[in-house]
């Protein structure tokens, strides 16, 4: 299995943005962009790639413990930006406004889970730099103008009430199945 750990922001944190990337997109093409689609937005805490059926298991117990020890808090999608930079892009991204020191608590709560697991993340010890992708470019693409275009987003905040551990399967548009959820301070959600 394929997995991730991620947050979701709920369909009304993510209507603002929906629109302001809807204008970008149209103005910009597709041509050297690959939009994510709007159902597939997330906030990864941990990426975790191909996880053996046994070490899934251990997983689902440590990441309802590490839920578990956190309390809600608030975020709200803001601003825009690219990896590793905007006239060199790969990644075009929203950014993140509210409790971001609690979402890097709960990412290294999520990552210390999947270690104790044995589902250690492939970017352990790199710095978390929480975001919601917008678009992966095909080669590195000049987004510039679309930094600036999505920039003065500010959405509405939302309460981080829960993590979801995500399967993703690969194709040429990635599909995503959440597999199970937890709350943060609070008893366990599965599907």
């Amino acid at each position: 299995m394929r997995l991730f750990v991620a947050v979701t922001p709920p369909a009304g944190a993510l209507s603002g943005l929906d629109a302001a990337v809807a204008a970008a997109r149209a103005g910009r093409g597709r041509r050297d962009l690959r939009w994510t689609a709007r159902e597939d937005w997330h906030i990864t805490l941990a990426f975790l790639g191909n996880v053996p059926g046994p070490v899934a298991e251990r997983l689902a117990s440590r990441l309802e413990q590490a839920a578990a020890r956190h309390r809600p808090f608030s975020l709200a999608l803001s601003g825009a930006g690219a990896f590793p930079a905007a006239a060199r892009a790969r990644v075009l991204w929203s950014g993140l406004d509210g409790d971001r020191s609690a979402l890097a608590a709960l990412a290294a709560s999520v990552t210390a889970a999947a270690t104790g697991a044995g589902a250690a993340p492939p970017g352990t010890g790199r710095q978390f730099s929480p975001h919601l992708t917008l678009a992966y470019a095909r080669t590195t693409a000049d987004v510039r103008d679309l930094v600036t275009t999505l920039s003065p987003h500010a959405g509405p905040a939302w309460p981080v009430d829960h993590v979801q551990l995500v399967e993703s399967h690969p194709g040429q548009r990635p599909r995503y199945t959440t597999v199970a959820a937890w709350p943060l301070n609070g008893d366990t959600l599965n599907r």
